[in-house]
């Protein structure tokens, strides 16, 4: 097998989706995979070197990459029969923060925070993603820096927001402008309250319910410092009549103990306050979302050294994100149970022991289906209790190590034997 083959398009994809999905995450890693491979089909075994993975793994297409993730969303992004609000589609957005090699490059499009000194800081991204709350799956995405909001993020991605879908958001996303834009398509919001005090019984349009107003909030007013167009305000309506539920918080382990939540759904019968109630608190499933990608997969501290690598990278652990999703959509379906039930950790590690097995040069169709059927019976095997209201301590018990954090770039430190602390060099 010659260079140019192994490094083909397909090998060098299918090579960067099992470095993302590998516990180890190295390139070195993806290499000794090859290397195996070659040694099964017969052919000469490639070297161990890293560099020609590596300049393949640029050659490919950032567009090819979006392409696949589209695909990956497209078949999770079906209208669920049984959703969980009256059969609606609900879709919860969030951001969150990712790390990667301190290069100059990476500097540049992702600086580090201003309060870290030069050289003892990494360059952080911001993500917005959009989940299907119902599968997990990931929907859609945009990438920013340090400075990037959420709302102004999740605004690039409303294309994904089909009428009858319902979104649901924390605090962050409690904006006129975006809830009637929504409803404007026909998608209805669950956010909740920041920016405007609660209104009071008195003030409301009318009492629907115990901790229940249906209430109308005025047009805010036009400063520049608004993040859209004095065309987009002019085109707001006037008013916008939404309805306010008091949450009371009956679990414990919560640092509040009530919050209210602001919603276009208007039907006191269709959407019982209780109902809207417990689809927040469904909510945090979004940040076991991305506590999936980012710790189970390894997303939290990327690896590439470049900004268009770092790109790529992202794309590659959604894609294989989703990929595992759909896995465990397909072994729920299989096993007739609920897929929030099935372990995302354990399918991966499911996934990571069967892989070499299913990926053997002589396997029949038979004996291929067969791996599958047992990869499905080991996803489902352990399905996640449900324990809603269980309260845990916020605090790690296993220390640290107890090194001293980094105070100057490490060129400039000199370490002095026989002593705890180091200095810089030019002290």
């Amino acid at each position: 097998m010659s260079r140019r083959r192994l490094f083909s398009k397909e090998n060098t994809f299918w090579a960067f989706f099992s470095q993302v999905l590998d516990a180890d995450g190295g390139c070195k890693e993806v290499i000794r995979k090859l290397q195996s491979y070659a040694s099964i089909k017969g052919v000469r075994i490639p070297s161990s070197s890293t560099a020609s993975y590596c300049t393949a793994r640029k050659k490919l297409d950032e567009q090819m990459f979006s392409e696949i993730f589209d695909h990956t969303a497209a078949q999770l992004n079906k209208r669920p029969k049984d959703g969980l609000l009256n059969n609606r589609r609900v879709i919860v957005a969030d951001g969150t923060g990712v790390s990667m090699p301190d290069t100059p490059e990476n500097q540049e499009f992702w600086p580090q925070w201003s309060s870290q000194k030069p050289g003892c800081g990494f360059p952080t991204a911001r993500i917005c993603a959009c989940f299907s709350l119902e599968s997990g799956a990931l929907l859609s995405y945009a990438i920013g820096n340090k400075k990037s909001h959420e709302l102004l993020m999740l605004r690039k991605q409303w294309k994904t927001f089909k009428r009858g879908d319902i979104f649901l958001g924390d605090k962050g996303f409690c904006s006129y402008f975006d809830m009637a834009s929504l409803q404007d398509q026909g998608v209805d919001s669950v956010v909740t309250l920041a920016r405007r005090a609660p209104v009071r019984p008195a003030s409301s349009l009318k009492k629907l319910g115990p901790d229940d107003l249906l209430i109308s909030w005025d047009r805010p007013l036009y400063t520049p410092k608004l993040s859209y167009s004095k065309e987009a305000w002019e085109a707001l309506p006037q008013k916008l009549v939404l309805r306010q539920v008091k949450v009371r918080v009956k679990y414990r382990g919560f640092r509040t103990q009530w919050f209210h939540v602001v919603t276009t759904l208007l039907d006191v019968t269709r959407y019982p306050a209780e109902e809207l109630a417990e689809l927040y608190f469904k909510r945090w499933d979004v940040e076991l979302f991305f506590r999936d990608i980012k710790i189970t997969m390894g997303l939290d501290v990327l690896r590439c050294l470049t900004p268009e690598m770092i790109r790529k990278e992202i794309l590659m652990y959604f894609i294989a994100y989703n990929c595992v999703r759909r896995l465990m959509y397909e072994a729920a379906k299989k096993a007739d149970i609920e897929a929030r039930v099935v372990s995302f950790k354990g399918s991966v590690q499911a996934l990571r022991n069967w892989e070499p097995h299913l990926n053997q040069a002589k396997i029949s169709r038979v004996e291929r289906s067969r791996l599958i059927d047992d990869l499905y019976e080991a996803m489902t095997g352990t399905p996640i209790i449900q324990r809603p209201g269980r309260s845990e301590p916020r605090c790690l018990k296993r220390r640290k190590k107890n090194y001293q954090l980094m105070t100057a770039p490490r060129h400039e430190i000199k370490v002095i034997p026989h002593r705890s602390k180091y200095v810089a060099a030019n002290a």
